[in-house]
């Protein structure tokens, strides 16, 4: 992977954290009344340029290893699915990747979660070109 997409994913991961971190506070506000769902709907950010991309992983927590996973999402305005990664260390938690459909309206891959993952959380991330969007898988083996 090249230092440019390196720094891209990493930058995408902090996002989904920061992201994940401002929906779990709203959350726990009271978003009952109409003018609060107005305002948490208003309130999310627009991802930035180049992470566009949307990714699901199901199952997800996952809970044995070898297990296949689907991975779906689109491109955000990206020109089709061309790369999915799971995890940023020499030791991948996906394997067996397969592009089934790279349609960028509605994307899915399918793989197989790696042999020697243990429980904890790790980043899968998807490429589209210009758009890349990440996600967090659970294990739970």
């Amino acid at each position: 992977m090249k230092r440019a997409s390196i720094a891209t994913v990493t930058g995408l991961i902090l996002t989904a954290g920061l992201l994940g971190q401002g929906a779990a506070g709203a959350s726990a506000a009271d978003t009952s009344g109409p003018a609060n769902v107005a305002a948490a709907t208003t309130a999310a950010p627009k991802p930035p340029k180049g992470a566009r991309a949307v990714v699901q992983v199901s199952p997800n927590p996952t809970t044995r290893r070898g297990q296949e996973i689907t991975i779906t999402g689109n491109c955000g305005g990206g020109q089709k699915l061309k790369e999915v990664i799971g995890g940023v260390t020499q030791r991948p938690v996906l394997t067996n990747i397969r592009i089934i459909d790279d349609n960028p309206e509605g994307f899915v891959a399918k793989a197989t979660l790696a042999r020697e993952v243990g429980n904890g959380v790790g980043p899968i991330m998807v490429s589209c070109g210009d758009e890349m969007g990440v996600t967090l898988l659970v294990t739970h083996v």
